[in-house]
């Protein structure tokens, strides 16, 4: 079953296109991997699928209410507990039981720590965990392992395949193996926007006062 479906896609940061003609689906079960140089425009693409800006062309389907994504913020109260923060989350998408995301990202310990005080890589930890409260199906995440230790890397991975097999899909950007083998890798590199023509803004400017 297709829950995310994208045609012809152009993208565009600071007014300029950097991806065209992006087109893909994800289906239940299924985890994509973005991959390209840094600059392509990953994170554009993934800002602009979670509806944080306007596409340039093209189209984006999916039911509503199915996507959670996960930037380079962890998106925490400082000063509230590990156990507040999901909770504060549960309470936004109606998730009886926070007991399960404390679990899978292994919080337990760091509970009632409140979250100025962890570590980047704790911080990161409890980010991710909002994911597992938000009942959402499909899961959007740039760079997810960020400031993350190999073994917080392989938690994240196991917490991913779950979700893989409860019938859900994953769309991410990184440069790291997950430990995802059934996951499919879209090379962004063959969609990269072309450079505007000679006879662009620039070719114009220097026409009129050349």
């Amino acid at each position: 079953m297709t829950m995310l479906s994208v045609d012809n896609l152009s993208v565009t940061r600071g007014g300029l296109p950097v991806l065209e003609g992006v087109s893909f689906t994800l289906g239940a079960g299924r985890a994509l991997v973005l991959r390209g140089p840094n600059g392509i425009g990953k994170t554009t693409l993934l800002r602009t699928l979670a509806g944080l800006q306007p596409a340039l062309a093209g189209t984006v389907s999916m039911p509503a209410e199915t996507m959670a994504y996960a930037g380079h913020a962890d998106g925490l109260k400082a000063m509230l507990s590990v156990r507040e923060n999901l909770r504060f989350w549960a309470d936004v998408y109606a998730t009886p039981d926070i007991a399960p995301a404390i679990e899978q990202m292994n919080l337990r310990a760091l509970a009632d720590r409140a979250a100025h005080s962890l570590s980047a890589g704790q911080k990161r930890r409890l980010g991710l965990a909002r994911l597992l409260v938000t009942g959402r199906p499909i899961w959007v995440l740039d760079e997810p392992t960020v400031s993350l230790d190999a073994a917080s890397v392989a938690l994240f991975g196991t917490a991913v395949r779950a979700h893989l097999a409860a019938g859900g899909a994953a769309l991410m950007a990184t440069h790291i193996d997950l430990g995802i083998p059934e996951a499919e890798v879209l090379d962004l590199a063959p969609f990269k926007a072309r450079p505007p023509e000679q006879g662009g803004f620039r070719g114009s400017f220097d026409e009129a006062f050349g």
